[in-house]
């Protein structure tokens, strides 16, 4: 079986209030239902560190600096598409310094908005089956210091059904 490769390319942010992790509730793709980093895809020739802050802004109310760009890597899995087979979301991260705003449990709905809102988690309470590899990159990340680059593949991924989120 041949398989056709669905990319998504996107910048996203970590940052954390306490010591808990700044998520969104995903409302859209392969990461529905779960906790996801803010952050996603380019707005026309945008450079990365515009798209990250925008992003960011859009999906939690709170504004933020770049800290600095931790680097970029991919996570590949199967998932049912329209006609494509095979994700492989490309994403380039960023820690990020909370400069003002308020987080925002709820976000203006608008065409291309994925997120419901955006809510600090502690990092304890993210698994893999309430968070996207985003997350779970991010929470290895804050508990080593270590930023793993390498792209990671799966051989199944979970789109969660409605009802099945935390």
């Amino acid at each position: 079986m041949t398989h056709k490769t669905h990319r998504a390319f996107g910048c996203y942010g970590i940052a954390t209030i306490d010591q808990r992790l700044i998520v969104i509730r995903k409302n859209g793709g392969p990461y529905i239902h779960r906790f996801d980093l803010p952050g996603g895809s380019l707005d026309g020739p945008e450079p990365l560190e515009h798209d990250v802050l925008r992003e960011f802004n859009e999906e939690t109310g709170l504004t933020t600096t770049i800290d600095r760009q931790l680097g970029a890597t991919s996570f590949v899995y199967p998932w049912q598409y329209e006609h494509w087979t095979i994700n492989q979301h490309i994403c380039v991260f960023y820690t990020l310094t909370i400069t003002g705003g308020q987080l925002a449990k709820t976000v203006p709905q608008f065409i291309g908005q994925d997120s419901l809102g955006a809510q600090a988690v502690p990092l304890e309470k993210l698994t893999w089956d309430n968070a996207s590899p985003l997350v779970m990159f991010a929470k290895s990340f804050l508990q080593t210091g270590q930023a793993d680059l390498t792209t990671k593949t799966f051989s199944e991924w979970t789109v969660l059904k409605e009802g099945s989120d935390s």
